[in-house]
């Protein structure tokens, strides 16, 4: 089991959660983004810099993961190929992405999309909380203990 990062849009906290969380488990962890990034030094903690450009990142984590590995991402379209090549999807928030609630997701996300395109002004998402990142971390936690 590998884990895979949507790192370009992922909180700094959340990375950090991850770092620690891979040297401890001795768990692969691939932080893909179209920059470069700086990562701790350690043999379970890597980066991959692909090109700019409309899901670049995500298509290259899709193409690269296995069965069994989770990738972490806000990003709701990735994280249904994930679950479609019987992967496991977190976002940052700490919430699992499921064969059963990634339709509905998809529909929200898809139809805020239409709603943006005609002109209409919609929220973004909530301020990154200290609850969030609890959430995240207990979620990743359990996943790990199972995995």
């Amino acid at each position: 089991m590998q884990i895979w990062v949507d790192a370009d849009a992922c909180p700094r906290v959340i990375k950090d959660i991850l770092y620690r969380a891979a040297d401890r488990k001795k768990v692969q962890l691939t932080l893909v983004a179209n920059q470069p990034l700086q990562t701790p030094t350690s043999a379970f903690i890597g980066s991959m810099v692909v090109g700019s450009g409309f899901d670049v990142a995500d298509d290259k984590i899709v193409e690269l993961m296995q069965a069994g590995d989770l990738v972490i991402t806000a990003d709701i379209p990735l994280a249904a190929a994930a679950i479609e090549k019987n992967g496991h999807a977190l976002n940052p928030r700490g919430e699992f992405y499921t064969e059963d609630n990634i339709k509905e997701r998809l529909a929200v996300r898809n139809m805020l999309d239409e709603l943006r395109g005609c002109g209409v002004e919609t929220s973004g998402p909530a301020t990154f909380s200290a609850c969030d990142k609890q959430a995240f971390a207990n979620q990743l936690d359990r996943f790990l203990a199972k995995h």
